[in-house]
């Protein structure tokens, strides 16, 4: 590992009393922005990443971590934070409890699992916090001198997945709500796609001066622009339902609607791609066959009306 260091660097973001630590390559997964916020009465430090490894912890001490969900990138630098408490929503807090909590939040089938397994826990240094305690939408962390975050619950990535407010500094964290070009992503057994679009809304409610995203866009200034953001990042997903409805003209097994790729380019090699794929494609079809949009012509073949 190269020599370390904990000071605050030209890359971090100061937001008033709330630094964006921006990541390796703007954030680009594995990497990840993390967001440090400092009072008087103690600091809290919000998902941390793993590029934080590199930098050998936080510049400064740090009393709190909230973990925004239960996500390998998300936790990779946990283990560097022995002594401080640990906070996650209660929807995901198995996650971080134990190895196969975590896993659940996944669902991977048996064989991914397997070969999943020893990559959380190399690549991305995994260590169960059984003394995490649980928070809940509206909790929050009073840092003294007015400097308050707030838990914002944004379901729909993860059951609790949750983003975080700053409001005396006028910053709004909103995690894996990423504003990407690969639009939001609801590939995991703790996902849910109809939550995702409320939390989508939610987000729109929410004035901030600075928005910071987990991922890629690190931080955005001024409201207009995080809401045109937002637009774009939401519109993927109608895209893809446009993108199903179109493939569905002739009926369909899930094979081939898995194998034709609607999240992942064709090219794009992951070990999970199949069974995000496959979740995905489940969670619009569950929603077709609900308003009537695609019929089940036989066991296990769609096509749309």
């Amino acid at each position: 590992m190269p020599a370390v260091s904990t000071a605050f660097r030209d890359t971090d973001r100061r937001l008033g009393r709330a630094t964006a630590l921006i990541g390796q390559d703007n954030g680009k997964y594995p990497h990840g922005n993390s967001l440090l916020v400092a009072g008087p009465d103690g600091a809290v430090l919000i998902d941390p990443s793993l590029s934080l490894v590199e930098r050998g912890g936080a510049p400064i001490p740090v009393d709190h971590v909230l973990v925004s969900h239960a996500h390998e990138d998300h936790l990779a630098s946990l283990f560097l934070f022995p002594h401080a408490s640990v906070h996650a929503h209660g929807e995901d807090l198995l996650g971080l409890h134990s190895i196969d909590g975590f896993l659940q939040v996944y669902g991977m089938p048996p064989e991914i699992e397997a070969a999943w397994l020893p990559v959380i826990e190399r690549d991305f240094h995994y260590v169960a916090r059984p003394d995490a305690t649980a928070v809940a939408d509206g909790d929050t962390f009073a840092l003294g001198d007015d400097v308050v975050v707030e838990v914002v619950h944004l379901a729909g990535h993860t059951r609790g997945h949750c983003g975080f407010l700053v409001d005396s500094e006028g910053v709004f964290f909103c995690a894996d709500m990423d504003l990407t070009g690969f639009g939001p992503y609801y590939g995991d057994h703790w996902s849910d796609l109809d939550d995702f679009e409320r939390s989508i809304e939610r987000c729109r409610a929410i004035d901030a001066r600075y928005y910071v995203t987990f991922h890629h866009k690190g931080v955005i200034e001024g409201r207009a622009e995080f809401l045109a953001q937002l637009d774009a990042f939401g519109a993927v997903i109608a895209r893809r339902e446009a993108a199903y409805l179109d493939y569905l003209r002739e009926p369909r097994t899930m094979a081939e609607i898995v194998a034709h790729r609607f999240v992942y380019r064709a090219n794009v090699d992951l070990l999970f791609a199949d069974h995000v794929e496959q979740r995905t494609a489940q969670l619009h079809l569950d929603r077709f066959v609900r308003t009537g949009a695609v019929v089940e012509v036989e066991p296990g073949r769609w096509r749309a009306v």
